[in-house]
């Protein structure tokens, strides 16, 4: 078995990029401006990169694709919280309590889940409020607005601030893991292999909340992966149309990084993936791009 690749970097369109990038920077200071493979880039400290190509029209986000948003652990969310809160460049972004209406700014201002599901159903939430359940404090999980209308998250609180996780919408989350799993060798993040009460479900029946918008947010099942210390783990469409592509999108493509670049392409060929592009060059090495299960582009560079 091939080894599991690496996170290699996000790749983003915008029409800005050094000023999303001093966004960035000036948001999570642990990043650094850089380059790599001719572009520019936002470094974390856990060598992953985030890379920008120029676009002269801001870059779309809708249709939705599978790549959702992306976030960073930071020391202290709550923290962070107050940080960016006097700061005119960032727009904080509400997390809606009920569909009634009601938001916090941090999940952890609401209240807390139950077996291990980032949120609460109506029926939950009914029973938190007839049991007084108060909101744990502490840290929790929080979201901004980014350039170009990217949605951010930052969440801890954790030991280092670092980039730590891509998030997706799947057709079939369940069958997007051994997708993952077969193809791309992936183990599965902690605490994110289906359980028997998902049976072969899409997309569980009830809404839960906190979420960014106020109709709630289906959260089972869920399921995710893991390309060295980044994650990347999913919930089910949202919506009622299928999920588009991602090339051309804000969030273009994710890319993990290879040993053996001929070794996989031998691979994946045999196992009937789609290729989006045949082998290219990449600044001084190479890279392909396929596709993955519910057409978000993921490109595979070779790094010796």
């Amino acid at each position: 078995m091939l080894p599991t690749p690496g996170f290699h970097h996000l790749h983003l369109n915008s029409v800005d990029p050094e000023r999303a990038i001093d966004f960035y920077t000036r948001q999570f200071q642990s990043t650094a401006k850089g380059s790599w493979g001719g572009f520019p880039a936002l470094k974390s400290p856990n060598n992953v990169f985030v890379l920008f190509t120029k676009v002269d029209t801001p870059p779309p986000t809708e249709p939705q694709s599978a790549i959702w948003h992306f976030g960073w652990h930071v020391t202290d969310a709550r923290h962070s919280l107050e940080t960016y809160k006097p700061r005119p460049e960032v727009e904080l972004l509400p997390l809606y309590t009920t569909d009634e209406g009601g938001s916090v700014l941090i999940s952890s201002d609401t209240w807390p889940s139950v077996g291990g599901v980032l949120g609460l159903t109506k029926v939950q939430i009914a029973e938190a409020k007839a049991k007084g359940t108060r909101p744990a404090g502490g840290g929790g999980f929080a979201y901004m607005k980014g350039p170009d209308d990217a949605l951010v998250e930052y969440a801890g609180n954790h030991p280092a601030e670092r980039f730590n996780h891509v998030h997706l919408y799947q057709e079939d989350p369940i069958g997007a893991l051994h997708w993952y799993q077969k193809h791309l060798n992936a183990p599965v993040r902690p605490g994110y292999a289906p359980t028997a009460a998902d049976g072969n479900a899409t997309r569980g029946p009830d809404r839960t909340w906190p979420a960014l918008n106020r109709e709630g947010m289906f959260r089972t099942p869920r399921a995710g992966v893991e390309f060295g210390d980044v994650s990347m783990m999913w919930y089910a469409n949202q919506g009622d149309r299928p999920l588009a592509s991602s090339r051309g999108q804000l969030q273009d493509h994710i890319a993990l990084s290879v040993g053996d670049l001929d070794a996989w392409i031998e691979k994946l060929r045999g196992e009937g993936i789609k290729f989006l592009e045949d082998p290219y060059p990449l600044d001084d090495t190479r890279a392909v791009m396929i596709e993955g299960p519910s057409r978000e582009a993921l490109e595979l560079v070779e790094v010796k």
